[in-house]
């Protein structure tokens, strides 16, 4: 059975920092590119970052590119989400979530809702709350 358990949430002040992490099982991050997602009070779910081992690289979205720093250790099973310079827009609920990926192919769609669908394992999410 494949599951990822997102852990490392939490309250913090604005401009503090927290990291996450999205620890896999039943599958190898060998053959996944990882993905965070966040869906903030009210708002649909955004992906904001993602990672694939091998040549598939690495992607932020404007909203966390330079602040936000993913991460994996392969050997662990276990991708990481640094936070840092932290928002109170950035309060919202943290997914990961895996999808079987060439390692040669980036690690995410271009098209966001191909993106979104391709998944094929989510966490159950942490939340994080970013007070001002």
């Amino acid at each position: 059975e494949v599951q990822l358990v997102e852990s490392g949430g939490g309250l913090v002040q604005a401009g503090g920092s927290l990291s996450l992490s999205c620890a896999a099982s039943g599958l190898t991050l060998d053959d996944y590119a990882i993905g965070w997602f966040r869906q903030p009070p009210g708002k649909e779910r955004e992906g904001i970052s993602c990672i694939r081992s091998g040549d598939g690289g690495i992607y932020y979205s404007d909203l966390v590119k330079g602040r936000f720093t993913i991460s994996s250790d392969n050997a662990k099973n276990v991708v990481y989400l640094q936070m840092n310079s932290l928002k109170p827009e950035d309060t919202a609920v943290y997914y990961c979530a895996a999808f079987l990926r060439s390692n040669s192919h980036p690690c995410r769609y271009s098209d966001y809702d191909r993106w979104f669908r391709s998944m094929d394992y989510w966490g159950k999410g942490t939340l994080v709350t970013v007070s001002s």
